[in-house]
């Protein structure tokens, strides 16, 4: 039996390819860990946590490949960076950087996995709102790791100023940018299905 079958809601990708294959599940892992290494360049280089397009990738990647596929072609992401520059800024695993940021790389699948699993579930992405809601959810999940994180390696390398320090390195500077993003995908994602319906 297809396990897609199962699902209460399909999400975009496995709608417009409904023949399972390892070939599509592969092409489509692929092509989101493509997406995700795009976006990513998009950079406004804050210190220590620059402002990327990264989440956004990540959450429409979730979203459209749905739970499993996401979590994969996130992790494809992370891997594709030990070897070459896909992180923000053309950064790989072992840039300088990463022992600030590595908590929200290691955020992401599990962010991905969450807004594939409230779209299969809920079909979060049919709705403008319930996508908004989806995408904030998958971020605030992002943040509770990533500042941890943050906040470990900023008291390792001398730099820890405090709890409003941390936030005010790794948290609040992004909170407009995450808005927009959801804003954006809750535009996008609710379209492309109106456009499939057609």
């Amino acid at each position: 039996m297809n396990p897609t079958q199962s699902l209460p809601y399909l999400p975009l990708s496995k709608s417009l390819f409904p023949a399972r294959s390892w070939q599509r599940d592969l092409l489509l892992v692929l092509l989101g860990s493509f997406l995700l290494a795009l976006l990513s360049q998009a950079v406004i280089p804050l210190q220590p946590v620059p402002i990327t397009l990264q989440t956004l990738g990540v959450l429409l990647v979730g979203a459209a490949l749905g739970s499993r596929l996401g979590f994969l072609a996130v992790v494809a992401y992370l891997l594709e960076g030990l070897v070459l520059p896909v992180f923000a800024g053309g950064a790989t695993w072992f840039h300088p950087r990463i022992a600030f940021t590595a908590g929200y790389l290691l955020a992401f699948p599990l962010a991905a996995y969450l807004v594939g699993y409230l779209v299969e579930r809920y079909g979060t992405d049919r709705s403008a709102l319930k996508t908004f809601g989806a995408m904030l959810l998958a971020s605030l999940l992002i943040y509770a790791i990533g500042v941890t994180w943050l906040g470990f390696a900023l008291a390792g390398a001398g730099r820890y100023s405090g709890v409003w320090g941390v936030l005010q390195a790794g948290m609040i500077p992004f909170l407009l940018g995450d808005l927009i993003k959801a804003a954006i995908a809750a535009a996008l994602l609710p379209t492309a299905w109106r456009l499939i319906g057609r």
